[in-house]
């Protein structure tokens, strides 16, 4: 037999929440009526690349699939400011990257995060 209460205690333990020092909630409604939360940092990473280390910067390219081209961000001492003024032409030979893996990192990785950079930053 299961002491029952002691149960309780237990549930009401693992219904507590738990809070994350770098989770921010943002509380403001969205025009769908939906609650937005915003992360302060993703995956370890702070949000506008602007502000990523150069470790940052490999983790991101690791973690994108592109294992063995993220030691060349390293090697090159890209951080994230670095990484938002590369040039198609850098991204192509300054890296000595082989040119497929070198055109998608530049055309899904880094031009949409200058993009977006961009966008964030021209209000």
């Amino acid at each position: 037999r299961v002491n029952v209460s002691l149960l309780e205690g237990v549930v009401a333990e693992v219904k507590e929440p738990c809070s994350l020092p770098m989770l921010s909630v943002d509380m403001e409604n969205k025009e769908n009526g939906s609650v937005g939360v915003k992360n302060s940092m993703e995956n370890g990473r702070p949000p506008d690349p602007a502000d990523w280390a150069v470790m940052d910067v490999v983790n991101y390219f690791r973690t994108a699939g592109f294992e063995e081209q993220a030691s060349a961000f390293q090697e090159q001492e890209i951080d994230g400011k670095s990484l938002l003024l590369m040039t198609r032409n850098d991204v192509l030979t300054g890296l000595q990257l082989k040119l497929g893996p070198a055109l998608k990192i530049y055309e899904y990785h880094v031009k949409p995060l200058q993009t977006k950079h961009l966008k964030n930053n021209s209000s």
